[in-house]
């Protein structure tokens, strides 16, 4: 009984502090915002770091679900909805997910590595007494990086998963660019496009966040960097598949 109790004061403890950490980055974030050219070089680093996996990733991604769903619909006969059925797909969940799970497996990982290896070697210390702001060059901007970038990869995403799912088609049916794209688009809704990039706005701030938040808070040298940068990739997973489900359950309110 006493080991619960201590467990459930040190999660409690946890929570409160995770609290105070996203309230001081919001709080440093409109008060005394880090310098654009951080913001910028941070930017370019996580769009560079996921941009290649992330390519792959789209276009086998959207080769794969188009030619899982033809003979589906080929038993129906409405192989001619196929544009349809992957565009909604692509845009309303695969892109955005695909995108987000990719950014918290790279990116997640690296950010909680950099910021833990400066914590255990004492350098975030240093530029404290320097009269650097750590916290807001450091941590803010990644934030606000990822944050701002991880909309424009999940646009890229669904592009190159489109381009995917339309060379396959394409090789099966012989279907003209321009006609499938036409139906592409007949079949994508505003409503689908700000969801998808309001949702993959909370995904890049909730990587930003979780892998900040265990970078600053390492512990126990080389061993706790690693340990906090698993832990980084593993929450900022969960945390995707929860907004994911959260937002869907909010769309469909709108769709109704």
């Amino acid at each position: 009984m006493q080991n619960v109790s201590v467990k459930l004061n040190k999660f409690l403890l946890r929570i409160a502090d995770i609290y105070r950490f996203i309230r001081d980055v919001l709080k440093q974030f409109f008060f005394s915002p880090p310098e654009g050219r951080e913001i910028l070089r941070q930017a370019y680093a996580v769009g560079n770091r996921s941009l290649f996996l992330i390519s792959f990733t789209a276009f086998v991604a959207g080769v794969v679900f188009t030619k899982q769903s033809r003979p589906s619909l080929s038993s129906f006969g409405a192989e001619s909805w196929l544009p349809s059925l992957v565009s909604q797909a692509v845009v309303r969940s695969l892109g955005p997910l695909i995108t987000g799970l990719i950014c918290a497996g790279k990116l997640g990982s690296n950010i909680g590595a950099e910021l833990g290896s400066m914590k255990v070697t004492e350098q975030i210390d240093a530029m404290e007494v320097s009269g650097t702001r750590p916290f807001s060059y450091l941590v803010v901007s990644r934030i606000v990086a990822t944050t701002l970038v991880l909309p424009l990869l999940v646009v890229y995403a669904d592009i190159i998963a489109l381009l995917g799912s339309y060379v396959t088609t394409s090789v099966f049916n012989n279907t003209g660019f321009q006609l499938y794209f036409n139906d592409v688009a007949a079949n994508i809704t505003y409503l689908d496009i700000f969801s998808s990039l309001i949702k993959s706005i909370f995904f890049g701030f909730a990587i930003g966040a979780v892998g900040s938040y265990a970078g600053y808070h390492s512990e126990n040298g080389t061993t706790g960097v690693g340990k906090e940068a698993n832990s980084a990739v593993v929450i900022s997973m969960l945390l995707i598949f929860i907004i994911d489900l959260l937002s869907l359950q909010i769309i469909n309110v709108f769709r109704r």
